[in-house]
């Protein structure tokens, strides 16, 4: 009670430092260390004795590695809002040029309305002076007046119509300037897009920099604490050795003088530690030989559990595949119902009624088809999601095994170094244990079709005039087997003969651009409509194009593959043809379509993992002990042999000697009773005088 009454005194004392209710968290870790540390306090000063009253309350200096923390978190504050004042600055700007776009296309729309209602004014009277000259033209019965009357006529006329031609010249001039204003805002934004995209590049590489760097001051202060309560804890432990040597040393003349009193003791301590020694070793054995079969056992079960996911991913597979089929078979179905139904219409019109119940019919069984579809998939999920948490679940269960292993297997190493080697020990590195659950790789990023796009125009424009006949340069990657300039032809065709694919409104306001920025703005709207997103599909749609007119020319025979290797320095005309364009797009944009359905059936279950990494990990977990540290084991292991088979033949010998000790003291006890017993006084010759004659002789 009085250790709890001085923690509340320590408490009351230290009201104004860090509140247990703060809403900060790091203020409130402050305070439960200050009342951690006033506990303790008030314990130890009631086992010495003190007074546990009076408490002495110590502000903590904050440590440097908080500091550092407080400091590098500040700072990457700052250079984020930096960086998002820097990214917004292009929106803001945008915002502004937008605003004043409007205000001024107010403006002139304004002015446009009101020109165009003066001049309606203007119109409608000079079409009512005309009207009315029309009517006062039936009075003039003289042929000169009529034809000066009809002139004047003409002539207003003439002027009405001359004005709403200016008015509509003006109109279209307007709207050809908005229309060039269009395309010039299309590049201003454009060129806002790559400056944004370039700051926010920088700003990501700038905060990875900053974040490295503040993440190694951090680390540096935290290896400055470690280093000075090393220092500090060496310090306090040389001092206590000091004293310990000291109390030696008066043990040790104290000991000598009671060598002769404590023999015994000593003799029965030896024998008893000897005791021990074997039951220890013969635990620290057992200990050894079940850690050796735990691990036997769990290689055999990794193995066991590795089979088993192998064979569901068979299982799986196999699953997918039938599912695959099984989905082209019905489409195939549905494709030759709908000939069918397509060439019933052609008949006579008696059986139109026999052929739509057999049609009716078909949907039917179409529709159960799909149901039993939807179902299977439905069971696909459930059964993936199920192998999932199996996995996740033996994965957990089988680390966590490992941990514990390799906790037991260090603690043993400390233990043989430390206590039986006398050698310092240092912990290995252990950055797997951090590890749960199965391992996440995560997948590399693509460039988009856009970029690809760009790269393609740029370095083709620029080699355009180094290029001679039977060379042609390589793309920056190695992996594609087509050059930059093979590329832009079958882009270039496919702008030409895909124009269907853009507005026609689109196709007129690229007219004032270069061909290559036209090329460019022409892809972004094919590919949006091919749904080609990725640099992957845009070399897939090249090798498709390249590959067409072969297969129109020659079909290619089982097993017989393409050129994959070689580059191809084609003319225009040989790679496909203009009027191939169209079918090609065709069969690439189904074929494309089909290769999607697999993934896109795979994201209804679980999706697939990356195991390239497992056997690292599993194989780091496994080797935690190196062979260097084994071979000390064994030969501590043969030391302690030899050690134990010379304790074996020293107890021997003890034991001998403590029965040639009890033998000695039983016969001097015999010896004397003999000697001292009445029988001899009625002898004649009594034992004594006998065994005085003996020794005399001797």
């Amino acid at each position: 009670m009085s250790g709890d009454s001085t923690v509340m005194a320590a408490e009351e004392t230290t009201t104004s430092g860090p509140s247990l209710d703060s809403e900060e968290q790091q203020e409130r870790i402050q305070a439960r260390r200050l009342r951690i540390a006033a506990r303790i306090e008030a314990k130890r000063r009631e086992a010495l004795g003190e007074d546990p009253s009076t408490v002495n309350v110590r502000k903590e200096t904050p440590r440097k590695s908080y500091k550092q923390m407080d400091d590098s978190r500040q700072r990457l504050g700052k250079l984020v809002s930096d960086g998002t004042q820097l990214v917004t600055n292009i929106q803001v700007a945008a915002d502004a040029r937008e605003t004043q776009r409007r205000v001024e296309e107010e403006e002139l729309r304004r002015l446009r309305v009101e020109k165009i209602e003066n001049e309606a004014k203007s119109s409608f009277e000079r079409f009512e002076d005309i009207t009315k000259k029309w009517l006062l033209s039936g009075e003039v019965r003289i042929a000169q007046e009529l034809w000066a009357l009809l002139n004047s006529q003409q002539q207003q006329c003439g002027q009405l119509i001359e004005d709403k031609n200016n008015l509509i010249g003006e109109l279209q001039q307007e709207l050809k300037r908005k229309d060039d204003q269009y395309v010039k805002d299309l590049k201003k934004q454009s060129e806002d897009i790559s400056l944004l995209i370039e700051r926010m590049e920088e700003q990501v590489r700038s905060l990875g920099k900053t974040y490295r760097e503040e993440l190694l001051q951090i680390e540096k202060a935290f290896e400055q604490e470690r280093r000075d309560l090393l220092d500090k804890n060496q310090k306090k432990w040389e001092q206590g050795m000091q004293t310990r040597r000291d109390k030696e040393l008066d043990s040790l003349v104290t000991r000598m003088r009671m060598v002769e009193q404590y023999e015994q003791q000593l003799n029965q301590l030896r024998v008893q530690d000897g005791e021990e020694y074997n039951i220890i070793k013969i635990k620290l054995e057992t200990d050894v030989q079940i850690l050796q079969q735990q691990l036997q056992q769990m290689k055999a079960t990794y193995q066991l559990n590795q089979e088993k996911l192998e064979y569901n991913f068979q299982v799986l597979k196999k699953r997918d595949e039938e599912n695959t089929i099984t989905k082209s078979q019905q489409k195939r179905r549905i494709t030759r119902l709908q000939d069918v139904v397509n060439n019933l219409k052609i008949k006579l019109e008696k059986q139109i009624k026999q052929y739509r119940e057999e049609n009716q019919a078909l949907s039917d069984d179409f529709k159960r088809i799909a149901e039993q579809y939807k179902e299977l998939q439905k069971k696909l999920r459930h059964f993936a999601a199920v192998d999932a948490k199996k996995f996740q679940d033996i994965w957990v269960m089988n680390e966590e095994e490992m941990k514990q292993l390799v906790q037991k297997a260090l603690e043993v190493d400390r233990i043989i170094h430390q206590q039986q080697l006398g050698l310092p020990w240092k912990a290995p590195g252990l950055g797997f244990m951090d590890n749960v659950g199965p391992l996440v790789v995560k997948p590399k990023e693509q460039k988009t079709a856009s970029m690809v796009a760009q790269e393609v125009m740029r370095v083709s424009g620029s080699s355009r005039d180094t290029e001679t006949p039977g060379h042609m340069e390589r793309s920056d990657s190695s992996s594609q087997p087509y050059s930059p300039r093979t590329v832009k032809q079958i882009l270039e065709v496919l702008c030409d003969e895909s124009g269907f694919l853009m507005e026609n409104k689109l196709v007129q306001l690229l007219s004032p651009l270069e061909r290559d920025e036209r090329s460019l703005i022409r892809l972004d709207a094919i590919f949006g409509a091919l749904q080609v997103e990725v640099a992957d599909d845009v070399y897939k749609l090249v090798d498709f194009f390249v590959k067409y007119r072969q297969q129109q020319e020659r079909p290619p025979q089982d097993g017989e593959e393409g050129p994959q290797d070689e580059d191809k320095s084609l003319d225009q005309t040989d790679l496909i043809h203009p009027n191939d364009v169209l079918r090609a797009l065709r069969a690439f944009t189904m074929e494309l379509h089909h290769q999607r359905e697999k993934p896109h059936l795979r994201q209804t279950g679980a999706e697939e993992r990356d195991s390239s990494e497992d056997a690292a990990y599993w194989s780091a977990c496994a080797q935690v002990i190196p062979p260097s540290q084994l071979k000390i084991w064994d030969a501590l292991e043969s030391a302690m042999e030899k050690y134990y088979d010379v304790l074996i033949n020293r107890s021997q010998l003890i034991t001998e000697t403590s029965s040639l000790r009890q033998q000695n003291t039983e016969l001097r006890m015999l010896l004397h009773q003999y000697l001292n017993s009445k029988i001899n006084a009625e002898l004649e010759i009594p034992p004594t005088q006998t065994l005085q004659v003996d020794s005399a002789y001797t």
